[in-house]
């Protein structure tokens, strides 16, 4: 069964705000909903950054059936594992069953905030499997002591716990992290549909698990005003290559976006009108093997997306 979601940016949206659009994602149909976490913006301007856990515990509020993901959480320097075991564990108890913890290995952006090296992406991956088991230890249950390469716990015990653990899902954007990810996770996540991912993902043992496919569009009235949102709201989306993962600040992201003409924009990034376009992507999604396919739609819109996509576009997936 495909499953489709909605991405909520708290990039560029408060928390109150982020609330009411999962809210209304739920009554729209949308299956599921993942919600993004960062201690800054990409770029100032987006404007938000608001502390995911609080938000989510807000959303356990106002929704019954919605499933949420992080989209991703890092557990490996802002965050260390033990509090986000923490944290994970009081969310799904607020909504059970309905929680899905989502792991990546984090950007330079968010992570370096009380001044940490930076490691390379190896390290990284490996820091973020160590995490991933510090998780699991503790969610056990009972006293834990835990002595690893990264990450040592001492005499601690989650008291919470949920009556059915979440999964986690890891995130990959290359060879290495989609092999940690069939070691070491529940499901696969990966941005913009990359069957190659989802590929080494199946082969390295991880076939038959749930593979999540995330990708970025805008929806407005006109393809023009569906670019001028991209171009306001989040230009980096045409800024290809992976220097997203090491950049250290929002200025250095400015700097990059300059760049970015309004033209260039349409070749990155679905900006359309026509409900087509956008059930093409989901079912180009599918067809590359991916069973749960978020959206994230760029802009202010969000509630008129949400009602664009109730009445255009999930009707043509109800059966699927």
């Amino acid at each position: 069964m495909v499953e489709i979601g909605f991405k909520l940016g708290s990039e560029v949206f408060g928390p109150q705000e982020l609330i009411d659009y999962a809210k209304h994602a739920e009554e729209a149909g949308f299956d599921f909903a993942s919600i993004s976490d960062h201690y800054h913006p990409w770029l100032s301007q987006q404007g938000n950054s608001p502390f995911v856990w609080s938000t989510l515990g807000g959303i356990s509020q106002v929704t019954e059936n919605l499933g949420l993901m992080t989209g991703v959480t890092c557990p490996t320097i802002r965050q260390h594992p033990a509090l986000v075991a923490q944290a994970v564990a009081t969310i799904a108890t607020l909504m059970p069953g309905r929680f899905i913890l989502g792991v990546g290995s984090g950007e330079n952006l968010n992570e370096h905030i009380y001044g940490d090296h930076w490691p390379p992406a190896p390290i990284r991956i490996e820091m973020l499997a160590e995490a991933v088991d510090v998780i699991r230890t503790l969610w056990h249950g009972g006293m834990q002591d835990y002595d690893g390469c990264y990450y040592h716990v001492e005499n601690a015990q989650i008291y919470t716990l949920p009556e059915e653990l979440p999964p986690i899902y890891m995130a990959a954007d290359g060879p290495i992290a989609a092999a940690t990810a069939a070691a070491n996770g529940d499901g696969l996540i990966v941005s913009g549909g990359k069957k190659e991912i989802l590929d080494i993902f199946n082969e390295k043992g991880g076939e038959g698990r749930p593979s999540y496919s995330e990708f970025s569009l805008s929806w407005a009235e006109t393809d023009e005003k569906a670019v001028d949102l991209v171009h306001k709201y989040w230009p980096l989306m045409a800024v290809k290559g992976n220097l997203s993962w090491d950049i250290p600040t929002q200025t250095h992201f400015e700097e990059l976006a300059k760049n970015v003409k309004k033209e260039d924009i349409p070749e990155s990034i679905p900006c359309s009108s026509d409900p087509q376009v956008h059930i093409n992507i989901i079912k180009q999604n599918i067809d590359a093997g991916f069973d749960r396919i978020c959206i994230q739609q760029i802009g202010n819109n969000q509630h008129e997306c949400i009602e664009f996509y109730k009445n255009e576009v999930l009707p043509e997936f109800k059966e699927i």
